[in-house]
């Protein structure tokens, strides 16, 4: 018999069986379509050797007027701008406190604070600094003192910390991610309260890392609220995700369900200042919104536009369906009159706006039921807002990305695209992800554009898992579905950054499509890929065939390695459950890149059966491949 082509469907299907998915590919890791053809993705290498204290749920990248790059972090504990690899804490203040408040108690040969300050308000996990401690004598020194710590709650008057070396903090990020460098002991002269002018300057209150459903005992994590109280319930969603935006070059930001916060790139001091509440902005409105889901800037009218608020007469109570906005270019503007273009607007089906995406031509707002378009108007009513769709779903806040007009989101079960209309997406791998997805977790779901390769990525919870460790890609130009395990927490596409800039869960950043290895590790470790192809039959699939040669075609270009290879690997079975009953892998070498490029010409294996099927892998150094059509050398074969 002459060679045989073996020329694949594009794209990973996952919802057909083997036999009827003939001609078809069915797994994959690390691995893209382009052009129709797999390959593998590209690496990633960190961008910088400085780690943040994770998860990051938020990235979002901004050039100020005087050309600086600047990325600001999100996290559960904290929220940083990094410029030039460095992270600069801008986490806002909570409360300070007056001078006397805080008092401070040490145990003889221990390292542990216990500290009393009534009514603190904070939860397990926040960070205060101090100021104004004297010695408690001994090696618990003012410098040790007079700090930025994290603390662990007793009750609602006293918390504990673990008193570190003078000169060191919390904040001072280290090249291995070592946040608290060891600890010092008491001993027997430590005595005293810290003195009558201790200051508290409290954070903001920390968030989860992983959402926490349902409501009473075991509902919260322990500490975040005093026994007997109601505020379990009321913590149950407080997974610490942000909203970003930019106000010129200047930022907005806000805890969902929480602050609303203001940093002046120009005015504020990175290594001094911390973000402001936007009600305490000179010249703010009393009515100026203390509480959203998401903040959004219009891009085309220059709103500041908060979803999910407090009301204008209601300050400090939430109403999750409502939508405020400023005047017309003003952050401090909310109170709606004749004379401006401040106002708000109600979502009217849905319990809750659970995020809001900005197109070129509209913002699309979405509930837990719902799907909306708001639209400016102008004056009088500035903006209006209808409903578009129903009956549809969203896994989460970070859930979504918009290209140009078009708006793709995940749902619970299903994918979406707006185009004007709001259709579900056809899906090869969707019981795949699905039916092993960690519904509990799903608004951890990052969706990250890809735009160079067209493509959207959804990282998502596995059904084991309670952080991201999967992705499925979607290329929204060929129309074809990818599946791989990767855990990224957040992520921006290039344009401001010349790569995709990706938060990991050890806490660093990494800018994706860079080079071909594995950059998380030093040295660079390679990056394990492959594509495993469904059965392929001879004929009508009931005669015996005996495979011989394999002809590959491949190209390793880019490739940094001076021999990259890949790993062909045919296998053979009889019935469509039966088990692979002979496996031939063959190393496919490149040998040469000019004048043409030149690798392994042919592999001889030796395999009988009714079918087989094709994977092709990689787990070297410095290696890029994409695959072209082999051949195989095929001939019937008796039965026994």
């Amino acid at each position: 018999m002459p060679l045989a082509k073996l020329q694949f469907r594009p794209g990973i299907n996952k919802e057909a069986t083997s036999y009827s998915n003939e001609g078809g590919w069915s797994d994959s890791d690390k691995v893209r379509f382009h052009y129709g053809y797999p390959e593998k993705i590209g690496g990633w290498v960190k961008q910088s050797n400085f780690s943040f204290l994770q998860p990051c749920r938020s990235l979002h990248t901004y050039v100020t007027l005087d050309g600086s790059n600047l990325v600001s972090v999100g996290t559960q504990y904290k929220f940083y701008i990094n410029e030039g690899g460095f992270y600069y804490d801008i986490t806002p203040i909570r409360t300070t406190t007056s001078a006397g408040d805080v008092t401070f108690a040490a145990v003889n040969g221990s390292s542990t604070i216990t500290v009393s300050d009534t009514a603190h308000g904070a939860v397990t996990g926040d960070f205060v600094t101090f100021s104004g401690a004297v010695s408690l004598g001994g090696q618990i020194t003012a410098a040790v003192l007079n700090q930025e710590y994290q603390i662990d709650v007793v009750d609602e008057d006293t918390y504990t910390f673990t008193a570190r070396t003078a000169g060191t903090s919390i904040a001072s990020i280290t090249e291995n991610g070592v946040l608290n460098p060891t600890p010092v002991t008491a001993d027997g002269s430590d005595t005293g309260n810290g003195g009558a002018s201790v200051v508290g300057a409290y954070q903001i209150n920390s968030g989860l890392g992983v959402a926490v459903t349902g409501t009473g005992w075991g509902s919260s994590t322990w500490s975040r609220g005093t026994w007997g109280s109601s505020a379990a319930s009321t913590v149950t969603n407080s997974l610490r995700l942000w909203g970003v935006d930019n106000f010129g070059e200047d930022l907005l930001f806000n805890v969902r369900d929480g602050g609303i916060y203001y940093w002046d790139t120009s005015a504020d001091d990175l290594t001094t200042d911390r973000a402001t509440a936007l009600s305490d902005l000179p010249g703010a409105d009393a009515t100026t919104p203390t509480i959203a889901k998401q903040i959004l800037v219009s891009d085309r009218d220059r709103h500041v536009i908060a979803f999910g608020c407090d009301p204008q007469n209601n300050i400090g109570v939430q109403d999750p369906l409502l939508i405020r906005f400023s005047s017309q270019e003003s952050l401090t503007t909310w109170t709606a009159e004749v004379t401006n273009t401040a106002g708000d607007l109600r979502v009217g089906s849905g319990s809750e706006i659970i995020t809001a995406v900005e197109t070129r031509n509209q913002v699309l707002v979405f509930t837990d039921i719902s799907l909306h378009s708001m639209q400016y108007l102008g004056p009088p009513f500035t903006f209006g807002i209808g409903q578009i769709a129903d009956n549809i779903t969203i896994a989460g806040p970070n859930a979504v990305t918009a290209v140009d007009d078009k708006v793709f989101w995940m749902g619970i079960g299903d994918f979406y695209i707006y185009t004007g209309q709001t259709q579900k997406v056809p899906c090869s791998v969707r019981s795949y992800i699905f039916d092993d997805f960690n519904t509990g977790q799903s608004k951890l779901v990052t969706c990250a554009l890809n735009s160079t390769f067209s493509e959207i990525w959804w990282f998502y919870p596995s059904g084991s898992s309670n952080e991201n460790d999967r992705y499925v890609i979607y290329n929204y130009l060929d129309n074809t579905w990818t599946v791989g395990t990767m855990a990224r927490t957040a992520w921006h596409d290039r344009g401001l950054q010349t790569y995709p800039i990706a938060a990991s869960p050890d806490g660093y950043l990494y800018l994706h499509e860079n080079g071909q290895n594995d950059g998380s590790t030093n040295p660079v470790s390679p990056i394990t890929s492959y594509i495993q192809s469904s059965q392929i039959s001879i004929g009508q699939g009931n005669e015996f065939v005996f495979v011989s040669r394999l002809i590959p075609d491949l190209t390793f270009e880019n490739s940094i390695s001076d021999a990259p290879s890949v790993d062909f690997t045919l296998q053979a079975r009889n019935y469509p459950g039966g088990q692979y009953l002979q496996s031939n892998a063959s190393e496919v070498v490149q040998s040469s890149t000019t004048p043409v490029e030149q690798f392994t010409e042919q592999a001889f294996v030796r395999l009988r059966g009714r079918s087989f099927a094709l994977k092709v892998e990689s787990d070297t150094t410095d290696t890029q491949w994409r695959l072209g059509t082999p051949r195989v050398d095929i001939r019937p074969d008796g039965s026994r």
